[in-house]
């Protein structure tokens, strides 16, 4: 059940893509509480799973891989409408894009992403419930923000003045986290590569 409204997530995400680039002002303004659906999604999956012991490597994938698809495809959706900078969307592809080249070496041996790092500091940043609540409140507000934006500038409305600061520095902040969040993972990552478990050692030293 959990992985089903995971991957439900992908259809109502491209459907709120295409409201974005078709629908009017007025439309796009009431399609905002589609938009938090889709990212609240996120957490009911998780407490499905959780309640009906349906925690999984696979679900735990899953779970990212639609987090990520979602992030990427909005923050690449507000750059091309011109509603942000570019340099949102190639900072968050590049860092997605290195975290989960590292994070593939813990699941070829098993480990779920979030059990990959170890120290402290690295799981509070990156899997404590508390990290996690602020950066999905953070991202929600920032794709709602944009997402006003994008209506109040078909609308002309005189609003525009006063939302468009606010999604820039919702933006900056959610950006930032997501910085913050995948540092732990490169830097104990790199210990990882350096020093590969013992099932990818044995690999290595089987001749090809």
């Amino acid at each position: 059940m959990a992985n089903i409204i995971t991957i439900l997530r992908f259809p109502l995400l491209f459907a709120y893509v295409g409201l974005l680039y078709f629908g009017n002002g007025n439309a796009i303004l009431w399609g905002v509480p589609f938009l938090l659906i889709i990212i609240l999604m996120d957490s009911v999956d998780g407490f499905i799973a959780r309640s009906r012991g349906e925690v999984s490597l696979l679900g735990s994938v899953l779970d990212i891989a639609t987090d990520r698809t979602l992030e990427i495809v909005l923050w690449v959706v507000f750059a091309d409408l011109k509603i942000i900078p570019v340099i949102f969307p190639l900072i968050v592809i590049t860092r997605g894009t290195i975290v989960d080249a590292i994070r593939a070496v813990g699941m070829s041996n098993g480990l779920a992403p979030f059990e990959q790092v170890k120290a402290r500091i690295s799981q509070f940043l990156v899997s404590s419930p508390f990290m996690r609540s602020i950066y999905g409140i953070a991202k929600a507000l920032a794709f709602v923000s944009l997402s006003l934006e994008l209506g109040f500038i078909k609308l002309s409305s005189p609003n525009l003045h006063i939302i468009h600061p606010i999604s820039i520095a919702l933006s900056w902040f959610t950006v930032s986290l997501t910085i913050a969040r995948g540092l732990p993972v490169l830097i104990e990552g790199y210990a990882l590569l350096k020093n590969p478990p013992l099932k990818e050692q044995q690999a290595q030293s089987q001749p090809s």
